[in-house]
């Protein structure tokens, strides 16, 4: 099941981040993918502050690889950007992180193939200052949910 939003602007995307955090839950991986500037890391900062992580924490986790936040629950911020080969990725210890109590969000989750997604983004740039998210997942209820939340936020 899936379901398209459109932003106009990184705040628009920080209120859709956190509309998502939401319904996340300690153990649900976020896949996304989308091409270098389109907002992957804005809407991170979304999903960071739904769990009372300052947004400001949030920046490119790509000479990381992988960040670590808390808050309400912990927050794995996972940027692929850098590594292609799959074995590059699991020396990450990339699988522990994915089997935690915390929230795992993965850009450029293309080039893990096998990742066990809760929630699949595809970030497309429409222009300069507008985006669309498809926002697919196995979980009906869970797109419901983010349905539902979005439209009472208007």
């Amino acid at each position: 099941m899936n379901l398209n939003v459109t932003t106009e602007g990184a705040e628009e995307t920080i209120r859709l981040g956190r509309l998502l955090g939401k319904v996340l839950k300690p153990g649900h991986v976020v896949c996304l993918y989308g091409d270098l500037g389109t907002g992957k890391t804005t809407l991170i900062k979304g999903i960071a502050s739904a769990f009372k992580i300052s947004e400001d924490e949030i920046t490119s986790a790509s000479f990381l690889i992988i960040a670590e936040h808390y808050g309400d629950h912990p927050l794995y911020h996972i940027d692929l950007y850098r590594l292609e080969r799959i074995d590059d990725i699991l020396e990450t210890g990339i699988e522990e992180y994915l089997e935690s109590d915390g929230i795992a969000v993965i850009e450029w989750a293309e080039r893990f193939k096998d990742c066990p997604c809760t929630l699949k983004i595809t970030i497309k740039m429409k222009s300069s200052n507008e985006r669309t998210f498809i926002i697919e997942s196995d979980n009906k209820e869970m797109i419901e949910n983010i349905k539902t939340l979005l439209e009472k936020t208007g």
